[in-house]
């Protein structure tokens, strides 16, 4: 197939760009500012904004399928000038409207667990709109929404650092919000055997890795990995919700109260459909298997655990 990848230099994008044309498919990294050096062998590169239709439209047309990863990440807040529905319902919109008059047959959206137009997050929101007009399309479509995705490059485990310290660190309502990461290595084969098999059209997938771990557990992990240790003490989530929304215009903090309202619900999959894929959700390689952790089941619950 000649697939376009629009946020096809991205860390996810990369990651599946490089299995699609081992794969043998014809694609092309769509990006705002693509640099070739950046893209996997044999991965071509066009220049485009999701949020400017004319810039993607030419480049849309005549492709046989397109993915539509454009995403600002709701772990961190947008930034400045952007804003979730702009880059994520408008950007849809603009790569729904192109393939529709471009002759596009399939069309994969990432979306993310919990999308819905009435979320609790801006994120979640624009999330669910874009999910409105992928469906009402005459295209055929498949849905993915992933838990949090980790690997190298991804953005994940620097959050939990970001937003924590080693030794004693705060964390809101105690870090009890619970995960369910998976890995790029394991996503990134599902998403195109989603393109590949026409089984897939018209489905809404959740997909989460083979384990449940709160943030406090993600914390001891992380830290664990460099040799630290690290005592959570809990910040009541008004209070952290408050200091958030104090935050929210100065540049340098990277959290605002979109983050904090994220904190208040767990991201994990209520059932797994990696195993629609032919996974086993326990054969997915763990966060602590990625950070080079042995005997970490201590730390990271099994699915549906408290």
């Amino acid at each position: 197939m000649k697939i376009l990848v629009a946020g096809g230099t991205g860390f996810i994008g990369t990651n599946l760009c490089a299995e699609l044309a081992e794969r043998d498919h014809d694609v092309t990294a769509l990006s705002r500012s693509p640099t070739d050096g950046d893209l996997p062998r044999g991965v071509e590169s066009a220049m485009g904004d999701v949020s400017a239709y004319d810039s993607i439209a030419d480049t849309v047309a005549g492709h046989d399928a397109v993915v539509n990863l454009v995403s600002l990440s709701p772990l961190f807040k947008p930034p400045s000038g952007t804003s979730h529905e702009e880059v994520h319902l408008g950007g849809t919109e603009n790569l729904v409207r192109a393939a529709e008059e471009g002759d596009v047959d399939r069309f994969l959206q990432m979306s993310g667990l919990g999308a819905d137009p009435n979320g609790n997050t801006a994120f979640l929101r624009a999330k669910g709109k874009a999910e409105a007009v992928v469906r009402d399309s005459s295209l055929e479509w498949t849905i993915v929404r992933p838990s949090v995705v980790f690997g190298e490059g991804g953005e994940f485990v620097a959050f939990t650092k970001t937003l924590t310290t080693p030794y004693v660190t705060g964390l809101p309502g105690g870090g009890k919000t619970r995960f369910q990461p998976i890995w790029v290595g394991d996503l990134v084969p599902m998403l195109a055997e989603a393109l590949e098999d026409e089984s897939h059209v018209g489905e809404i997938y959740e997909l989460g890795g083979p384990q449940v771990a709160s943030l406090a557990d993600i914390t001891e992990l992380v830290y664990a990995a460099e040799g630290k240790d690290v005592t959570v003490v809990s910040i009541p989530m008004g209070l952290a919700k408050f200091g958030l929304s104090a935050a929210e215009s100065v540049p340098f903090v990277p959290f605002g109260l979109d983050q904090a309202r994220s904190l208040e619900f767990d991201n994990t999959v209520s059932d797994n459909d990696v195993s629609v894929f032919g996974r086993d959700p326990d054969s997915l390689t763990t966060l602590g298997t990625y950070l080079g952790l042995e005997g970490t089941a201590s730390r990271e619950k099994p699915i549906g655990a408290a």
